[in-house]
């Protein structure tokens, strides 16, 4: 598999980008990546960057492809999908398209079911992501394999055997990172409102979130005594957590992931109508 895997790109924007990176990096050589896009500055630039082969609309390639990645707004995706159908055969399709159901995707193309729906998260940027993957019944082994490291080149993965936990995974992780910038920009306010330049709070915060980020990933013990371990009684963190518990800000996290989800559910139903 390794250096010949063709695989290409429905859509070229950050993701896309992010993946070829990765791909070029670790799994395949640019003769095999084939990549459309209605803009063509984003091909030229691809073909700069990467020189990777390019197109304006499907073609004969995709025929010949192992996978193609399905990389363009949710909302356009039952129509390219639709543009897709004369080209498939035997190949993976291997959807990054938001609150789109697998199940859906298979029911627009009459069946077709060798596709795995992913939710990766923008950290993949810097081969940082983590990417939670659904299968359906017509994937073969070889083609989770494929789809696993395809998603591997720009992070971690995990596998759900339930399609409806991508909307858990959309939710912790997928929309997570705005979650720690959230909190990075609270951190960064509070440093300002106690005196320091608002570089040093930024500087503070997200030296501090990297640390304790790496701290917990290498760690064997959970996270709950990592917290209890730097939280003496009486003491400036004990203080701190308090003051966040008396103000519920635990558990609104926790309503606020389950408001993502339940919203990715609500997206999922409203992207997989028949009449949209």
């Amino acid at each position: 598999m390794q250096n010949k895997m063709k695989i290409a790109f429905i859509g070229g924007g950050n993701m896309a980008n992010a993946l070829i990176g990765g791909l070029l990096k670790n799994l395949t050589t640019a003769e095999h990546i084939h990549v459309i896009d209605l803009n063509q500055t984003s091909l030229d630039k691809l073909v700069s960057d990467f020189g990777v082969s390019t197109a304006l609309a499907a073609d004969a390639r995709l025929a010949q492809m192992d996978a193609i990645i399905l990389a363009v707004k949710p909302q356009q995706l039952r129509e390219v999908v639709q543009l897709l159908a004369p080209y498939l055969s035997q190949q993976l399709l291997i959807s990054i398209a938001a609150g789109i159901r697998a199940t859906d995707i298979a029911r627009w193309l009459g069946g077709y079911e060798k596709i795995v729906r992913t939710m990766p998260n923008t950290p993949a940027l810097i081969a940082q992501g983590m990417t939670g993957l659904f299968a359906l019944a017509g994937v073969s082994a070889g083609q989770k394999q494929m789809a696993e490291h395809i998603m591997q080149a720009v992070g971690a993965t995990t596998w759900l055997d339930d399609e409806s936990l991508l909307d858990a995974v959309t939710a912790v992780s997928g929309s997570g990172p705005a979650y720690v910038f959230y909190f990075i920009e609270a951190m960064q306010d509070a440093a300002t409102e106690l005196g320091l330049s608002p570089e040093q709070g930024l500087q503070l915060a997200i030296a501090t979130f990297t640390g304790a980020a790496q701290l917990a990933a290498q760690a064997t013990e959970p996270v709950a005594i990592l917290r209890e371990r730097v939280t003496s009684k009486g003491g400036t963190t004990y203080a701190a957590l308090s003051s966040m518990e008396n103000a519920g800000v635990k558990q609104s996290i926790v309503n606020a992931i389950k408001a993502a989800a339940a919203r990715g559910k609500e997206l999922g139903d409203e992207f997989g109508k028949d009449s949209q």
